[in-house]
C-alpha cells in the first residue's frame, strides 16, 4: 500500500534545517481537497481547521506511549491468530460448500459494515473524552477526526488499525479453539459459521484503513481506487457526506453498503430519540463542543 502522505512529485522541499517537508505538503494538499468537497471550509470562513486547530492539537497530544504499546501487542496477536485461522479454514475446505461459503462471506462483510456504523455512531454521538478509559482510548480519535479529517492520513498502520485488530482477538481465538477441539463432524457442521467469523474479522480489522483511504486524494494504488469506484470498499464521495457538519449521516465506514437503507428508515435518528428519552443525553453534545473552531 502506498503511504497516504506520499507526494506525487519525487522532489522534496527542504526547510531551513534540511528537514523533509513532503509530509506537510501532502497533508496540506489532502486537507485542501477535503475542504473543497465538504462544507467545513465554508461554515466558518477564516477560522482554522485541520492540524492547526487548537482542539485538534490537544486531542492529538492525548495519544500516549502506553496506548501505542497496547496497539502493537493487540495488532501482533490478532495477525498471528488470523493466519492460524486461515490455515485451519483451508485445511477443512470442501468445494461442495462453495455457495454457502460465498453467502457466509457476504454476511460477514455486511455485519462488519453494520458494526462499523454502530461503533462510529456511538462514538460520535455519545460520551466524552474525559470518560475513564474509553474516553482517551476510543472517543478521542473520533473527536480529532471531525476537526482535522486528514489527521488519519498522518497515522501509520498501527495507530490507524490496531484497535480494530484487538477487538477481533476473542472471536478469532474462539474459532481456532473450536477447530482444535471439535471432531471433524462437528467442524463440518460449524464450518460455514467459522467462515462468516473469518470474513467478519478481516473486514473489521481493515475498516479504518478503508476509512483512511476514503480521505486520501492522491498517491493510492490504482487497484484501491478501482475498489472504491466500484463500491467494494468505502468510496471517497460516499463518505464525504458524513463530514458535513453536524456529522450525522453515513456512519457505516467498512464498505458503506448499509448506509442507504439505514438512512432510508431514519435508523440513527430513531435510535437517538430512544436514548435521549431514556437518559436525557443530548446527541453529539461533546463532539460539537470540541468542534468549536479556535
Amino acid at each position: 500500500m502506498a503511504p497516504c502522505n506520499k507526494a506525487t512529485n519525487d522532489a522534496s522541499t527542504k526547510d531551513q534545517n534540511g528537514v523533509n517537508n513532503t509530509t506537510d505538503m501532502a497533508d496540506s494538499k489532502n486537507k485542501s481537497l477535503e475542504d473543497a468537497k465538504t462544507s467545513n471550509s465554508k461554515r466558518q470562513p477564516g477560522k482554522k481547521w485541520g492540524s492547526g486547530n487548537a482542539n485538534a492539537q490537544q486531542l492529538a497530544g492525548l495519544y500516549s506511549k502506553e496506548k501505542r504499546a497496547q496497539e502493537i501487542i493487540g495488532l501482533s496477536v490478532c495477525v498471528l491468530l488470523i493466519a492460524v485461522d486461515f490455515f485451519l479454514l483451508v485445511r477443512y475446505f470442501d468445494s461442495s460448500r462453495t455457495i454457502y461459503i460465498i453467502l457466509s462471506a457476504l454476511a460477514g462483510i455486511c455485519t462488519a459494515d453494520f458494526a462499523s456504523g454502530i461503533v462510529h455512531w456511538g462514538a460520535d454521538t455519545w460520551g466524552t473524552v474525559d470518560f475513564p478509559i474509553i474516553g482517551p482510548a476510543l472517543l478521542r480519535p473520533f473527536r480529532e477526526h471531525h476537526i482535522d479529517p486528514t489527521s488519519i492520513c498522518r497515522h501509520d498502520f498501527i495507530e490507524t488499525n490496531a484497535d480494530c485488530f484487538t477487538i477481533c482477538i476473542p472471536f478469532i481465538g474462539y474459532s481456532i479453539f473450536k477447530f482444535c477441539t471439535y471432531s471433524p463432524e462437528q467442524i463440518a457442521l460449524t464450518y460455514n459459521f467459522e467462515m462468516y467469523v473469518f470474513f467478519l474479522a478481516c473486514f473489521v480489522t481493515m475498516t479504518n484503513e478503508f476509512h483512511k483511504w476514503s480521505h486520501t486524494y492522491f498517491g493510492l494504488p490504482k487497484w484501491i481506487s478501482l475498489l472504491q469506484d466500484y463500491h467494494v470498499i468505502l468510496p471517497r464521495i460516499h463518505h464525504r457526506y458524513h463530514h458535513v457538519s453536524p456529522h450525522e449521516v453515513n456512519y457505516c465506514i467498512t464498505t458503506g453498503w448499509l448506509n442507504p437503507p439505514l438512512e432510508a428508515i431514519n435508523f440513527w435518528r430513531k435510535a437517538e430519540h430512544v436514548i435521549t428519552k431514556l437518559t436525557g443525553a443530548i446527541p453529539r453534545s461533546d463532539d460539537m463542543k470540541w468542534s468549536k473552531v479556535e
